[in-house]
């Protein structure tokens, strides 16, 4: 048994949000004191950033920004941040985070708890660390769909000057009705009125802060496929495949199960694979894909490569793995192998 798996076996005795509170914490002391391996050699340019890895943290790990020097302590290439609203809220009532270990998957129904958009651009107006910074942003939970674009739009505006690019969160299960978010009714006047803020904003600040979407990994291929031609029409800058899940079928019987939430995890690696393969196809690689989705394992991480995403994120194989899993998959990609995926995918 290795030194984590030690560490995990005490965490999981601890009810799931209260061992992610303790972690967060442990972090951001950098009590685990952990040594990463900086040299990979894996630097890229995407949506004209230069990130160092292509691994990063996924959103819904450090929400609110309180970790972030220590996790980038960790060896990430990038962290996302989030997801935050205009209004700081609660989230669901507890509990609401569930392990189902024999799957080696998360249940949550967090609701987007997280202490708003200001506070967080508040932590990263003082950032000293020269690495990529993504915010993931959503409405409130109040907020109705016809307004939710306004949501967006004033996070987007607090954020600007601190983030280095901004994620638009359409595809969570735990906000009621923020999947209706992806239909074309709701989706072509929220990528044309951010485009438009975008542009105003940098005409204004002189700083372009991409934007990426970040979708679900239950649609179907006319959804992906309808989706993709609003992301090329409005020339969005990235998109993030996928969010949790609300299928089932693939976990074993487990008492979780059949709670409600986004699942994540091992069991939706190949539902997420296939988004991007969809993607890939559908956008002709004219637009990055940031690929996540049961990612623990150097083969996860080279499959979603292979599938055609540009950059990867980590979450839930970091709880089940430990830290070590950054390493193994950084140490496993080979840059020739990026630039393969990357030259391919950009210039058939």
């Amino acid at each position: 048994m290795n030194n984590y798996a030690y560490i995990r076996k005490l965490l999981f005795c601890l009810p799931p949000e209260v061992a992610h509170l303790l972690v967060l914490k442990v972090i951001k002391h950098n009590i685990w004191n952990f040594k990463k391996n900086s040299n990979y050699n894996l630097q890229q340019n995407i949506m004209g950033l230069e990130f160092k890895s292509p691994l990063g943290l996924a959103a819904g790990f450090d929400k609110d920004g309180d970790a972030f020097p220590g996790i980038l302590d960790l060896g990430f290439g990038f962290i996302e941040f989030g997801t935050v609203t205009p209004i700081a809220q609660a989230g669901n009532p507890k509990p609401r985070l569930f392990r189902l270990t024999k799957s080696k998957a998360i249940i949550n129904r967090m609701g987007f708890n997280n202490n708003g958009v200001v506070p967080l651009a508040k932590k990263l107006k003082h950032r000293t660390k020269n690495s990529i910074l993504g915010v993931n942003v959503g409405k409130n939970k109040d907020t109705p769909l016809d307004c939710a674009v306004d949501d967006y739009l004033y996070c987007y505006r607090v954020i600007h000057n601190y983030a280095d690019y901004v994620t638009i969160n359409l595809s969570s299960p735990n906000t009621k009705g923020l999947r209706e978010l992806q239909n074309d009714k709701y989706l072509s006047k929220i990528l044309f009125s951010l485009k438009n803020m975008q542009s105003k904003l940098e005409q204004e600040n002189g700083k372009y802060v991409p934007i990426a979407i970040k979708v679900a990994p239950d649609l179907s291929e006319y959804e992906v496929e309808n989706i993709s031609k609003l992301l090329l029409e409005y020339e969005l800058d990235g998109v993030v495949a996928t969010n949790t899940s609300i299928d089932r079928s693939c976990l074993r019987n487990t008492a979780h199960n059949y709670e409600q939430g986004g699942l994540s995890g091992e069991p939706i690696q190949g539902i997420s694979t296939n988004v991007i393969k969809l993607l890939n196809n559908f956008l002709e690689s004219k637009i990055p894909i940031i690929g996540v989705g049961g990612i623990n394992s150097p083969e996860s991480a080279k499959d979603k490569l292979n599938s055609g995403a540009n950059l990867l994120q980590l979450y839930t194989g970091l709880i089940y793995n430990g830290v070590g899993v950054i390493d193994e998959i950084l140490s496993a990609i080979d840059l020739s192998d990026l630039h393969y995926v990357i030259k391919e995918n950009l210039n058939e």
